[in-house]
């Protein structure tokens, strides 16, 4: 009996092997063990972080990738996602405008890109675009590329309708950000004005029009350790190739301005399941990092591979100088525009037909 009960509730230094093990080998967790990873106490933090880090290290070395949001248009959203200060209804007093031009936009992205950023995240408030909406994106990558022919563009708009995701493509944007946020289980209790299942169409519908899918969450929310798993294992379904991790910032005047729920510790162990389960893709520390991981910042980018740089959608971040700083502290270094993000393997995931109908090979049957 003594037998059983010690298979069945590992001590941490046994799941963590385990982990690290699956983990080099491309293998997500069970639901098991990343319940008990997300039970670990305090004491084996640093323990769960060096097992983390040792993935990272793996699939992307000491390397630490920039972003930076340019916020093309802000509050004002019918919406009512509870996290969030432009929802309908916001008392926050976040800043309010429409679209910006797009030679505002291609202002912001070259100061990002002189500050280190590799990534530059279009992103505008709403439901979802219209095909009037969708013209002005398409111009204003038109103006950002311009300026920065190398810079990775990734848009983040709403619940996009079929053949927006393709003129995004056509026009130069890279990836789609649409994050899950929560679980299944919880999502009603954060929005009513749209469902969790019109998000999961989303993600698929940029991922469907050859665009990078970059889909996340948002944690400290009143999520329970299964809410978060299930989460985790949902969007490792969905195969994205960036997963930002954000940590509600509450905003008062919103639903969850009085949530503060999260300890710098229980961040790191959730950044770690997110490593585990996507050993060798960008898991990007996001919103929230600064009051929420507060001075275990720097063990935060021992587990996530990528970052935001300064400031959010409508809250302040970081001064960027102070990013930099701390990643050199931290003994990383800031990747480069002409540095491959993602290991060699996901790229060579798609691979042509050369077998069975219309080859002289037989089918792979």
């Amino acid at each position: 009996m003594l037998r059983f009960m010690t298979n069945q509730t590992p001590p941490t230094a046994q799941l963590l092997a385990a982990l690290t093990d699956q983990s080099l080998r491309r293998e997500p967790p069970t639901r098991e063990q990343a319940l008990a990873l997300l039970a670990t106490g305090d004491e084996d933090i640093l323990d769960v972080v060096a097992a983390a880090g040792r993935i990272r290290r793996e699939f992307f070395g000491r390397r630490v990738k920039l972003n930076l949001i340019v916020n093309l248009k802000s509050g004002l959203c019918p919406e009512d996602c509870s996290y969030c200060s432009q929802r309908l209804g916001s008392a926050s007093g976040a800043l309010k405008y429409s679209w910006i031009s797009p030679a505002a936009a291609a202002d912001t992205a070259e100061r990002a890109v002189a500050g280190g950023a590799k990534r530059v995240c279009l992103v505008a408030s709403g439901r979802g675009p219209s095909e009037k909406d969708i013209t002005r994106v398409v111009d204003t990558i038109d103006a950002v590329k311009a300026r920065q022919p190398d810079v990775e563009v990734c848009v983040c708009l709403g619940l996009l309708k079929a053949g927006q995701g393709e003129r995004l493509r056509d026009a130069g944007a890279l990836a789609y950000n649409h994050n899950l946020n929560t679980s299944e289980g919880q999502y009603e209790a954060i929005c009513t004005t749209h469902t969790y299942a019109d998000r999961v169409d989303t993600v698929q519908r940029a991922q469907g029009a050859g665009l990078s899918p970059c889909s996340g969450a948002i944690f400290g929310m009143g999520e329970s350790d299964v809410d978060i798993v299930d989460l985790a294992l949902r969007l490792r379904d969905l195969d994205p190739d960036s997963v930002p991790i954000n940590f509600l910032i509450p905003f008062e005047g919103t639903p969850l301005g009085g949530q503060w729920q999260l300890t710098p510790q229980r961040c790191l162990r959730i950044l770690a399941l997110f490593r585990f389960t996507f050993p060798d893709v960008e898991v990007r520390l996001a919103g929230g990092r600064e009051i929420h991981l507060r001075t275990l910042q720097p063990l935060a980018l021992h587990i996530a591979n990528s970052m935001f740089l300064g400031d959010y959608l409508t809250s302040e971040g970081q001064p960027g100088a102070a990013d930099l700083a701390m990643i050199a502290d931290a003994g990383l270094v800031v990747e480069g525009a002409d540095t491959q993000t993602l290991p060699d393997a996901r790229h060579d995931l798609v691979v042509l037909r050369r077998r069975g109908p219309g080859t002289h090979l037989p089918a792979n049957a």
